[in-house]
């Protein structure tokens, strides 16, 4: 292999000087038409690859913007592996960020200093932050003159920076409604961690309200928590059901993944779907509309999101806007074969 060509090089190819280089390559009008045409000419008949990290420092931009993740074990591969709802809404982000020349990088806030270190070392234009952190991390990101966008948060910080949710507290309406129009009156709501989950929470408040409006009253009985939304969690979860609360015929998950998971452990004890179970998921993944019976969800786009979420902060770091923008996307009922009148 040859030696890497270096900028000293395109210059003597040019006859310029390597400074003449350098501006030329970071957008910098300091030289004449012919002599820009000679240097980009002789870059590529050199085949020269600029080094992106001294055109990030340089330019004081590097066309990353990062996402991040509350990091719970230390990995994420547990996220992407089991909770499909990132990956439809990580191709949301990457979708857009592609189209408007800018790279994605991910990494999981395991403390304040390290995701802050993270942040300055890969001199990243803007973030993502994906869920709930903790709070001290909130307020270490405020000494960040970086653009943020949280998604799904419902923390007092949301004020502080530009935030990206959906109506969960109407989705749980929803869901539960339908599940009360169709004459079940005992609905568990599986959740993932009610104190630690603000979304869940705000779907268990649709939840709730729901049930009162329909004159039942609600019970905690009926309401189960997980660590985190897994299929694995799910199939536990109902094998529980069948186990111990045999009451139970109507299901409000508050995720797909959860929901397909109860399904299957229900399917797998000889039940059937609709007729002795009713099961509602959230999200509306892929894999909703090709499970078997269809799962009934309550439908957010989550490619959407992704999308919004990324629009916003490459908005922000463009500076397309000059105030806080606070989007809360809509959501809807989308009833397909897992739900049924109650027999």
């Amino acid at each position: 292999m040859g030696e890497k060509i270096t900028i000293r090089d395109v210059a003597k190819h040019a006859g310029v000087s390597a400074a003449s280089v350098s501006y030329v390559l970071n957008g910098i009008n300091k030289v004449s038409d012919e002599t820009k045409e000679r240097i980009l000419t002789a870059v590529k008949e050199l085949n020269y690859e600029p080094n992106l990290t001294a055109v990030s420092l340089s330019k004081q931009k590097s066309n990353m913007i990062g996402v991040m993740f509350p990091l719970t074990d230390d990995s994420l591969s547990t996220i992407f592996k089991d909770n499909h709802y990132y990956s439809e809404m990580i191709s949301g982000i990457e979708y857009v960020i592609r189209k408007h020349g800018y790279d994605l990088v991910i990494s999981g806030a395991s403390s304040p200093a390290d995701c802050l270190k993270w942040i300055r070392t890969r001199n990243i234009d803007g973030l993502l932050f994906l869920g709930a952190f903790p709070h001290r991390l909130y307020e270490k990101m405020k000494a960040l003159s970086n653009p943020i966008v949280l998604v799904d948060t419902y923390e007092r910080y949301e004020r502080d920076y530009h935030h990206i949710s959906v109506d969960d507290e109407y989705g749980g309406y929803l869901a539960t409604t339908h599940l009360v129009n169709l004459g079940h009156k005992e609905i568990a709501f599986v959740a993932h961690h009610l104190v630690n989950s603000p979304v869940d929470k705000k779907r268990y408040i649709g939840y709730e309200k729901a049930l009162k409006e329909a004159g039942i009253t609600p019970s905690k009985t009926f309401v189960f928590e997980v660590n985190e939304s897994s299929f694995d969690n799910g199939y536990n979860l109902g094998n529980k059901l069948l186990k111990d609360h045999k009451d139970i015929r109507a299901v409000f998950a508050s995720s797909d993944t959860l929901a397909l998971g109860i399904m299957k452990a229900l399917q797998e004890k000889g039940k059937k779907i609709p007729q002795d179970y009713s099961i509602v998921g959230f999200d509306d993944i892929t894999f909703s509309s090709y499970a078997s019976p269809s799962l009934t969800t309550i439908r957010q786009d989550v490619f959407n999101k992704g999308v919004v979420a990324a629009t916003s902060v490459i908005q922000a770091i463009e500076h397309r806007f000059s105030t806080l923008q606070h989007v809360k996307l809509s959501v809807e009922l989308i009833i397909r074969d897992s739900t049924a009148k109650r027999g």
